[in-house]
Parts: C-alpha cells; structure tokens; sequence
C-alpha cells in the first residue's frame, strides 16, 4: 500500500544574483558543484555576499510504501513523472542568505527513530533497525529532527577542534526548535543559529540547532545567544537529551566537544560548509563511498 503527499522541495535551477546566470543545483552523481562562496562569506568578516537563490518546485511528493512502524515502510521522495528522487544528494542544500533546507526525518514529541537509508537507492526514510527490530527512543524527541542535504560527515577525516573524532558517515543532524510539529519527509526553510560537537562513541556527530523560518519567533533569534533568551533551557535540554538518551540502553552516555557548550551560528555555517565539501568529493568519487548510495 502506497499513498502520496506534496511537498515543496527547491528546485534544479537557480539564478545568482552576482552574476545573473543560471546554476544547476539538482544533483547528478558526479556533477554537482554547490554555490560554495555564499556560505564561505557569510561567516568570514569579509563584507562582500554573493547570494544565490533556489527556485521552489512543488511538483515533488512524499511516495509511503508499506505500513508504518514496520520492517518495510519507507517514505521516497518522487518528481511529477513518478521518478524517485533522493532525500540527501537531490534536494538542494543552500536557498540563499544563510537559509538551508532542512528534511525532517523524524517529527518532535515522537520516539520512532526514522533516518534516511544511505545505504539504499534513493536513499528513502526509514525506522532504523537493531538486530532485525525497529529502534525507539526511550523517550520522545521534544524537537524536529532530521538532516541537512548534500552534506556528509567524512569518517576518514579527524576534526582537530573536537578531540580528533572522525565524522560519522552520515549527514549532518538539524535539531529545529519552533514550535510546529513537522511531518516525516517535510523539507523545511530553516537558519542556523548554533551547533553542539557531540561525540557518540568516538565519533563526530554535529548537531545543526536551528529555526523554520515560518515560525513565529523565527525573527527573534538569530545567533545562539538568543536561544537562550527566547528558548531558555533549550540549549541545555537537547544536549541532555543527546547525552543521556543511550543511558536507558546500558551505553554510557555522549560526550561533547567544544566545551560542552554550544558553538554561535558561524560555527555552525563553517560545519555545513566543510561538511558540504566533504559531501561534493563523496559524490564526485574523489572518495570511496563504501556502502554508500550514490543514486
């Protein structure tokens, strides 16, 4: 049993505003190359911008197959034709001054622990399993959760700034705070506002805090200082929950880079910006995917 619903996802064509040509942002394996110097501005002190906007497409769909909480479901993401489309390498990843699509894998106040398969074609949404059985939060997630696209943290890549740790192999993790309850495979507007370098087993696992820009408050908050006056105790919340959420398990609890603290908002965008890059030389061949899909 399959069944379909819309969803607004960029589009393959862009136009940047600096030079007024188009930019071909709709991912083929080998030949994507995002609008890199936007981002690397945009935390440097130089005053120069070169913004490039996508063009949203609504022509895309959320295809479920199989039944939720079971081994089978997965959610794809489909043009109009009927063509599957992938979550991670196909939607853009960059909309314009500092505004990043955001896929929303698993929904807050839910416990089902949704991830995109980045090991199969495609690349759908689906229930992580351990040992053949669907996992479970042991308790619910209080925020959107889900991944940034065409990002990728490189397990051959130690991060001196954060003890060493190798990237973990999988796209960079958004926790988005606003208030609205997202929908497995919603692609959501959103603006960072400041990342967590959480450590999970000797891995580098970036958590991307962040807003929808639909959200009221969305124009309060603009920097990680301001989650906390806006949000008091989120900060402090989501990197309890990340820390402690494997206790019930048996497993010690995460470890956080940094400080302990969180990084401000251009930490977060020099994150996405090296983690894009190491997403480009994935998809490019430059490094060996391994059980990776490309597709």
């Amino acid at each position: 049993m399959a069944a379909t619903r819309a969803v607004s996802i960029a589009s393959s064509t862009s136009t940047c505003l600096l030079t007024k040509k188009p930019l071909l942002l709709k991912q083929k394996p080998y030949g994507y190359s995002l609008c890199l110097q936007n981002l690397k501005v945009a935390h440097s002190s130089s005053k120069r911008s070169y913004t490039c906007r996508a063009i949203y497409n609504p022509q895309v769909q959320i295809k479920e197959e199989g039944q939720p909480e079971t081994l089978d479901y997965r959610v794809f993401f489909v043009e109009k034709s009927g063509k599957k489309v992938s979550p991670w390498h196909d939607v853009p990843l960059l909309l314009g001054d500092n505004v990043f699509n955001f896929i929303v894998e698993i929904p807050k106040e839910s416990s089902a622990k949704m991830e995109v398969a980045t090991d199969e074609p495609h690349t759908p949404i689906k229930q992580d399993t351990k040992k053949g059985k669907l996992r479970y939060y042991p308790y619910n997630i209080h925020w959107n959760y889900g991944l940034l696209p065409q990002t990728w943290e490189d397990p051959s890549f130690a991060n001196s700034e954060v003890e060493g740790a190798f990237g973990d192999n999988d796209p960079v993790d958004v926790v988005e705070i606003g208030e609205r309850r997202g929908k497995i495979g919603e692609i959501l507007r959103i603006k960072p506002l400041g990342a967590l370098a959480m450590i999970d087993e000797g891995e580098l696992d970036w958590k991307i805090v962040a807003i929808s820009l639909d959200d009221p408050k969305a124009s309060l908050v603009n920097d990680v200082d301001d989650v906390e006056k806006h949000f008091p105790g989120t900060l402090t919340a989501i990197r309890d929950w990340f820390r402690d959420y494997k206790i019930p398990d048996g497993k010690p609890a995460n470890k956080f880079g940094l400080d302990n603290k969180a990084a401000n908002k251009d930490y977060a965008l020099k994150v996405i910006t090296e983690t894009n890059e190491s997403w480009n030389k994935l998809v490019k061949r430059s490094i060996p995917a391994g059980e990776l899909s490309l597709l």
